[in-house]
């Protein structure tokens, strides 16, 4: 699979991209090798999951997070959007799939402290584990902007705090597309039959293409019409000033297993 399938559920290190891709490539070589960052995202599922009983929140949702940050980042790039993080920073093209890249994967680590205010925790853990990394690529001064412009996509993707780049938008967008059922970021209740359990067993599939008239379409597969309360509270929320709203465009379609019938439902 390469990261030009339509499911952008892998990213393909050797594909063709829009974007310089070779830093990016040695970076994420480095970082699933690394044996604290893999610690890290098994660790922040304890209190996620085993503690609090709610959804993955480990290396399984890290993975898809990321490659569909990098996938919506292709897209992005490939219609001609700009990207103002790295750029705003004095840094190169190159850099922008790398805070992605590093935000994608770090964004939940603050799981270790607390699941309530998480998004705060991670921004010291994540911060001692760029100082450690990023010198291996970049200069002192340039490592202080990578190490900013990826806490800042760590801090906007789950908060009250609104992104100000469109690399922080992607993360914020990306972190709610892990939506299929059993992994929605809206938490299913157990023996519930609440609107919550409902929705978080709706979507069957999410997929990330080029639009006809958009640069992403995300197009929502649903087995029954409940999923789209799970697309209004969390997708179209997060979408909401990610700094993405007019590139995205979002279609859920109901199957409606027992009918037959096909719904689509732009949203």
């Amino acid at each position: 699979m390469n990261s030009d399938d339509a499911d952008g559920r892998k990213y393909d290190p050797d594909a063709d991209h829009p974007y310089p891709d070779e830093r990016l490539n040695d970076v994420l070589s480095a970082l699933l090798d690394d044996p604290e960052v893999t610690t890290y995202l098994e660790a922040q599922n304890v209190n996620a999951v085993t503690r609090k009983g709610y959804n993955d929140h480990g290396p399984k949702h890290i993975s898809i997070v990321r490659n569909r940050a990098l996938r919506l980042y292709e897209l992005l790039k490939r219609a001609g959007v700009s990207f103002n993080g790295a750029a705003d920073q004095g840094l190169d093209e190159a850099d922008e799939p790398v805070v992605v890249a590093l935000a994608a994967t770090l964004h939940d680590v603050g799981h270790v402290v607390h699941r309530d205010g998480h998004a705060y925790y991670s921004i010291p853990l994540a911060a001692d584990i760029l100082d450690r990394l990023l010198p291996q690529w970049y200069d002192t001064g340039e490592a202080v902007r990578m190490k900013a412009e990826t806490l800042h996509a760590i801090l906007c993707h789950h908060t009250e705090e609104d992104p100000l780049t469109r690399e922080a938008g992607v993360i914020r967008v990306a972190d709610a597309l892990d939506m299929e059922r059993g992994r929605s970021r809206i938490p299913y209740e157990k023996g519930g039959r609440g609107i919550n359990t409902l929705s978080s067993q709706a979507i069957r599939d999410v997929t990330l293409e080029s639009g006809d008239d958009t640069p992403v379409l995300v197009e929502i597969e649903m087995v029954n019409a409940a999923g789209v309360y799970q697309v209004d509270n969390l997708l179209k929320a997060k979408l909401r000033d990610s700094m993405l709203e007019e590139y995205v465009r979002i279609v859920a379609v109901n199957t409606k297993e027992e009918s037959g019938l096909v719904e689509r439902i732009e949203l």
